[in-house]
């Protein structure tokens, strides 16, 4: 019998396929779901028996929470990525590496092919697609949902004809959920003007006044929080709780897709935010002016070429590099005010900080230098312009 390896989530899409792939195509379909960071222990059984119930000839849990970090998310992090100045990759980065170890796992089964639910419309077929012809183009790809082009509604009514409860009220909105925040979709965000309802979002509103959390950097890395030191993953997790009973992070992220049409999507991500915004507070303080300025261009860039799928991309690896070497003096504890909804930045105490230095005080005295020496180079500075609004005679209006 022919031997298929699915992407598997429990959602609706990859449940359809497992059904779909088992009954109408006749292959041997074998598992995997790819956690990187948003199931719980029991989430993870009930997954495993749910695909066992639908058909699944043997399943696998793979957990790569750190793997992820140290070759993701660490990167995110120094290159302060924000697709379109709002969105943290919460799916993008995750979907890249769940495809990886994916199309690894089929090549460990050997598997024939390889099978994901993702639809035609969208980024997630492309950056499967992508990894898995790369990493293994002999393993052949299947895609029922984009090549049957179904709506939700279709796959629902599949899923019942065969004898699989799924609630239609449950398929209303598409969740995601990772270490690096949680999408939400539904038929609010396939308009321009709806806005997602509020209890459509995983979290809820739990606290009210004020909290204060102190992030603890090292070579910008989140080590610590509220003066305890954990890895990374760990303190993501933890600031993710604290931050997410003030229903911190929502927000909608629109955006150019990789096929060329605009989308939008909802999306969660308290700790992300909280993260990337104190990292790059710090950054401020302990950077020189030229390295956040080639830091700002090369992380979009890397975070453009993550968001598409293109992360096997030789390039990528030479970023990645440039990133860590700006993070040598990034050290330091920002403290951060939580309330309900949002969050400010109260400031960072760090031994690299560049405005303690005996050189000036911002808008105050100058003590490296004289009134004399100000206004030459005051003067020199000017020079071009100067040269240039003489000679063509310009007259500013």
């Amino acid at each position: 019998m022919k031997k298929v390896v699915l992407a598997y989530s429990g959602g609706l899409d990859t449940s359809y396929c497992l059904k779909y792939l088992k009954n109408e195509k006749g292959y041997e379909v074998h598992t995997v779901l790819v956690d990187t960071g948003g199931f719980s222990a029991e989430e993870l059984s009930a997954i495993e028996k749910r695909a066992y119930e639908l058909g699944s000839a043997q399943h696998a849990n793979l957990t790569i929470l750190d793997k992820y970090y140290d070759k993701a998310i660490k990167y995110l992090i120094f290159g302060n990525v924000l697709k379109n100045n709002t969105y943290p990759l919460s799916v993008s980065a995750e979907r890249v590496f769940q495809a990886i170890e994916a199309i690894k796992y089929a090549k460990k089964v050997g598997a024939t092919a390889i099978a994901h639910g993702s639809t035609g419309a969208g980024n997630d077929q492309i950056r499967f697609d992508l990894i898995f012809q790369t990493i293994a183009p002999e393993i052949e790809i299947i895609t029922p949902i984009r090549d049957l082009k179904l709506s939700r509604q279709e796959e629902v009514e599949y899923l019942q004809k065969n004898g699989v409860s799924y609630s239609w009220e449950k398929a209303q909105y598409s969740i995601n959920k990772g270490l690096w925040g949680t999408s939400v979709g539904g038929k609010e965000t396939l308009t321009s003007g709806q806005p997602l309802p509020s209890e459509a979002y995983p979290s809820q509103l739990q606290k009210e006044g004020e909290e204060k959390v102190t992030l603890h950097f090292e070579q910008g890395e989140l080590v610590g929080l509220n003066g305890k030191t954990d890895k990374p993953s760990n303190n993501i997790v933890a600031l993710e709780k604290l931050a997410s009973a003030y229903a911190i992070g929502r927000d909608i992220h629109v955006g150019d897709t990789i096929i060329g049409i605009k989308g939008r999507v909802g999306f969660e991500a308290a700790a992300p935010l909280i993260i990337i915004k104190a990292h790059h507070l710090l950054e401020k303080h302990t950077l020189g002016k030229w390295q956040q300025y080639w830091k700002e261009q090369l992380g979009n860039w890397y975070g453009m070429l993550f968001h598409e799928g293109q992360f096997l991309d030789p390039v990528m690896r030479n970023i990645e590099t440039f990133l860590q070497d700006t993070q040598k003096t990034v050290n330091g504890t920002v403290t951060v005010s939580l309330k309900p909804y949002h969050f400010s930045l109260d400031g960072i105490e760090s031994p690299n900080d560049l405005m303690n230095t005996g050189f000036g005080q911002y808008g105050e005295m100058n003590n490296a230098w004289t009134s004399e020496d100000a206004k030459g180079f005051i003067k020199i500075l000017g020079n071009a312009q100067n040269i240039f609004s003489s000679v063509n005679k310009l007259d500013h209006d």
